[in-house]
């Protein structure tokens, strides 16, 4: 199983910054923590980005069961969660 975390996250980290680029997007990954991406976003986007990283992440693998996301605020990674 850890293996398997570790693959999609790696696919969700693929997918959100392709798409940060893409899109320039005001909001770009710091680091990845376990099966956490840690990202810095303009302050008046952070609605828009949260729903969109939310959809990006939730669909990097085709399970048979929905892949719970959760996405937190904050100032700092403590804050966030």
């Amino acid at each position: 199983m850890q293996g398997t975390a570790a693959d999609i996250i790696k696919r969700a980290m693929i997918a959100v910054d392709a798409w940060c680029l893409r899109e320039d997007v005001p909001a770009r990954i710091i680091m990845q923590v376990h099966d956490e991406l840690v990202l810095e976003v303009r302050q008046d986007v952070v609605p828009q980005v949260t729903a969109a990283l939310h959809q990006r992440m939730a669909t990097a693998a085709e399970l048979k069961v929905p892949l719970k996301i959760e996405v937190g605020v904050g100032a700092n990674w403590d804050e966030a969660h």
